[in-house]
């Protein structure tokens, strides 16, 4: 057990402006400024200052052999309010016949949907270049941690879970789907009207058109993309179907990327989640047949990781190694859970 998952401190901001900058994400990054502003308003959110409108949950996995932040990811408690709403296309299927031809269609068409008063949205999973194909799954850590914490204080999120999963881009980071509709509307490239929606969504509810679009009538390669995810993004969209997540036939207005939603309650992490007490008993640890996710608050605050463990009645024994790293005394308050 050398990962540990916590909350962001504001002594990560380096090692996170570091991570940063291997990628090209919008909700992380590489702007110093940009990333402390998320740091404040995560501790603000966990300190219980901010509503759950305005709630924003930032995790970041540390190598405790190093002290390196190695991973980050996000929780947004609402995604989509009166004041921020949000916007997507709602994909469904409408049947077309001809008596006098007796020929029909059965045509996917698109909508726009706006929702203010949204799900918990999960996000921003990043995971260090050199750490992804750890046996330690880093990435797999990172990501089921944000679950394991919502088991732990439910009342923070809403009843509907929600993630967005991106979609294949050209190697120049264009859309197809943007390049077929989005663009049409209003005549911005795809990297700068994604980038404003982060800041004013007004030109979504101006521009965009409010009628049905039929998906005959976008270009080929547009079509080909819609509802998909990008290789890079394949591992993660099967770590969410397998834990509860589903297509819940919408995608992203920009890029065509599929929605993904679950109920909070039907999350197998959280479904599975129990709360025990920490037992003081030692044990060898050649004789812990059981693995799974662990969360705990502690004087130095919220902490999840994994470990092998024993659980007999409503107590749990774990390794002395993983009690020591984690600091674990005995008597604390474990949530144990299993996939």
């Amino acid at each position: 057990m050398n990962f540990v998952v916590r909350p962001v401190a504001k002594k990560d901001l380096a090692n996170l402006e570091s991570l940063a900058s291997q990628f090209s994400l919008l909700n992380l990054p590489a702007d110093k400024k940009v990333i402390s502003e998320k740091i404040d308003h995560s501790i603000s959110s966990f300190a219980g200052k901010e509503s759950i409108e305005n709630s924003s949950y930032m995790f970041v996995t540390e190598d405790l052999e190093n002290g390196w932040v190695v991973g980050s990811a996000q929780i947004k408690a609402q995604h989509g309010s009166e004041k921020n709403p949000t916007y997507s296309y709602k994909l469904s299927k409408k049947e077309m016949f001809s008596k006098s031809l007796g020929v029909g269609f059965i045509h996917q068409v698109l909508k726009l949907k706006v929702t203010t008063e949204g799900p918990t949205e999960l996000g921003g999973l990043v995971v260090h270049k050199s750490y992804r194909r750890r046996p330690e799954k880093v990435g797999k850590l990172t990501s089921l941690s944000r679950f394991v914490y919502i088991g732990m204080q439910p009342e923070r999120f809403k009843n509907d879970l929600h993630s967005e999963m991106a979609p294949p881009l050209t190697e120049d980071g264009r859309s197809e789907f943007w390049e077929a509709l989005g663009r049409r509307f209003t005549g911005m490239p795809y990297q700068e009207a994604d980038a404003l929606s982060h800041e004013n969504k007004e030109f979504i509810q101006s521009l965009f058109p409010k009628e049905e679009i039929y998906l005959a009538l976008l270009d080929s390669k547009a079509r080909l993309v819609l509802g998909r995810v990008s290789d890079q993004t394949a591992g993660a969209l099967h770590l969410l179907t397998k834990i509860g997540f589903k297509d819940i036939n919408e995608v992203d207005p920009f890029d065509g990327g599929p929605h993904l939603g679950v109920k909070k309650e039907e999350v197998t992490l959280i479904k599975n989640g129990r709360n025990l007490i920490l037992n003081n008993k030692k044990s060898d640890t050649d004789k812990f047949e059981n693995f799974g996710l662990i969360g705990f608050i502690s004087k130095e605050g919220i902490k999840i990781s994994q470990s092998p463990y024993i659980e007999k009645d409503s107590e749990i024994i774990l390794p002395e190694a993983v009690r020591t790293k984690l600091k674990l005394t005995g008597g604390e308050h474990i949530f144990l859970t299993n996939e």
